[in-house]
Formats: C-alpha cells, sequence, structure tokens
C-alpha cells in the first residue's frame, strides 16, 4: 500500500508529519488562563406553618460559602475552585462542591461559561458554572463547613427603584423590552445580601447579564446566580428538571409548588394538572401525620427521561 491517505483519519506520512508538529510544539509560548468550576445548588426548602392544617410555604433556596481569604473575604461565593491536572471540569465541580460542603451524588446541568477578563482580581480565570438541582432532603451539609441556605428572590425592578412582582414585568418593559433591571435578594435570617443587574436580550435568544451594583456576593457570583435562574425558569417548562426538586413520592400540590416557587408565579391547578398528567402517575399510598386531609401520591411516570446522576 502507499503511503497516501489510507482508510483511517491519517495515512503513514501525515501521521508523521503529525508527530513531528506535536514533538516540536511549545505550549508554553501561549498564555493560558485558569480554569475553574462553580456549582449554583438550588433547592427548594419548606418554611414553618402557623396553621398545622395549611401547608408551609416553600422557597427558593441557594447554597452559599462565607470566603475566609481574600480576595472578597467575609462575602459570599459559590462553591467551586480551580481544576486540577487529570480532572474533567465535571468532576472539579463535583469534588469542590463535595469538599466545601459535603454535598456529594447530585446532578449536574450546565449553565455556561464567564469569560469575562475582569471577573477575578487575582487573574485570568474563566469559570465553568454548573447547576445543582435535588430536593432539601437529598442535601447534607458538612457541619464545619461555613456554608449557608439563602432564600432568593429575583425579580424585575419598577421604576422607582423597588423589586416588582414577576407578573409586572411585562407591563413595565413589555414583551420585546432589550434591557431590564433585576433585583437579586438572598436572605440568611437576618443577614441579606443584594445585587442589581441588568439583563439583556440579544441575538439568538442569548441572554446577557451586567452587574450594576453588588453587596456582600464575591467575584461575579451575582451574575452566575442571575443566568441559573433564569435559565431554570426557561427549563422549568420542558416537564424535567422539576422532578429533581421533589422526593420519589410526591403529591401533585408539591410539585405545583415547585414550579410557581421557580417562576415565581402563581398557577391554575387544573392547568397545571392536565399538562403534567402524562408525565406522572398514581400511586397507591397517601399522605400521613399531616393535620389536613390525607392526598394522593405520585410518582414520576415510568420511561419519563431523567437527568444522569454523577
Amino acid at each position: 500500500m502507499s503511503e497516501g491517505k489510507g482508510p483511517g483519519r491519517y495515512g503513514r506520512t501525515e501521521g508523521r508529519e503529525e508527530e513531528y508538529f506535536l514533538s516540536e510544539y511549545e505550549q508554553e509560548k501561549y498564555e493560558r488562563p485558569s480554569v475553574a468550576a462553580d456549582i449554583v445548588t438550588i433547592t427548594i426548602r419548606k418554611g414553618k406553618s402557623a396553621n398545622f392544617r395549611r401547608a408551609p410555604k416553600r422557597y427558593l433556596s441557594l447554597l452559599l460559602v462565607k470566603r475566609g481569604q481574600h480576595p472578597f473575604r467575609g462575602c459570599w461565593a459559590l462553591p467551586g475552585g480551580f481544576l486540577r491536572k487529570g480532572e474533567s471540569i465535571e468532576e472539579c465541580a463535583l469534588r469542590e462542591l463535595r469538599e466545601e460542603t459535603g454535598v456529594d451524588r447530585v446532578t449536574l446541568l450546565p449553565l455556561e461559561c464567564f469569560s469575562d477578563p475582569g471577573r477575578d482580581p487575582r487573574g485570568w480565570i474563566i469559570s465553568n458554572a454548573f447547576i445543582s438541582a435535588a430536593s432539601h432532603e437529598q442535601y447534607q451539609l458538612t457541619p464545619k463547613a461555613d456554608a449557608k441556605w439563602f432564600d432568593v428572590r429575583y425579580r424585575p425592578v419598577r421604576k422607582g427603584g423597588e423589586a416588582g412582582d414577576a407578573e409586572d414585568a411585562t407591563l413595565l418593559w413589555g414583551d420585546a423590552a432589550a434591557e431590564t433591571d433585576h433585583l437579586l435578594t438572598l436572605t440568611d435570617g437576618e443577614l441579606t445580601i443584594r445585587a442589581l443587574l441588568r439583563e439583556r436580550r440579544c441575538k439568538f435568544g442569548k441572554i446577557e447579564f451586567e452587574i450594576l451594583e453588588s453587596e456582600g456576593i464575591a467575584f461575579d457570583h451575582a451574575k452566575i446566580i442571575a443566568a441559573a435562574i433564569h435559565k431554570l425558569r426557561k427549563e422549568i417548562h420542558d416537564n424535567e428538571i422539576g422532578f429533581e426538586f421533589v422526593q420519589e413520592l410526591f403529591t401533585l400540590a408539591e410539585l405545583q409548588q415547585v414550579y410557581e416557587v421557580i417562576l415565581d408565579e402563581s398557577l391554575l391547578t387544573p392547568n397545571f394538572r392536565r399538562k403534567l398528567s402524562e408525565y406522572v402517575e398514581a400511586t397507591e399510598e397517601v399522605t400521613t401525620g399531616a393535620g389536613h386531609r390525607p392526598a394522593k401520591l405520585f410518582r414520576r411516570k415510568e420511561g419519563a427521561p431523567r437527568r444522569e446522576e454523577h
């Protein structure tokens, strides 16, 4: 056989040329960034109910870690860290989440890459962000970890400067507004941190986020959180990710609350149940120990798509 191109990727000549090229290639000539992973760890938490006959209110909650060193010492940041040699970016994200908080075996949903040159004062650092979504019962924090759950509100800002309800957005800005300002508020008991962000609609449906003000949130993590909330509100309509926030058996009311908390709006119960009917199936079990009438428990219908658990 001649040394021309064979049936494989390369012929012998091309293979030798590439081998020589790689042996002479000087990677250190090119400036390279550090690579990191950040994880937006989200759940739905139950509040306390003063009336045992009524279901407790639920809150969209986010896991943050208090920074113990510069830069942004004392501020709150997403769990995350730098990629190590020999690991994938997904492995890095899972390792950092486990080391910083004790949270393990969770579902990761890729978010996007954040690469603004000035996003980190330490230097050129590119962050690959992920969303981790699970029911609150699945998360077990390490007692020593300086990590806390913050309840999240992310709403468009009224012209007077206050955050309005989600349903106000269309009235305030119109369906095709190119820019909207949003207030991100994160609360844990008496501690409140916040950021003001601007959303810009770009071509092909892409949304860009700009931090206008930030108080107590490290780096550009307010931008990453806003992007995660935006993605969740978009993904929730595919009738898949909402199931990550409930246990294996759930009531339809619990599942509807998940959708309402993420979307930050009330849903009509008949319409919601009709749309979800092909994704759930009833079991023979009912709720017990509640002060109100027992409710039938459902499960995700066999064959419905699931995200892979890492």
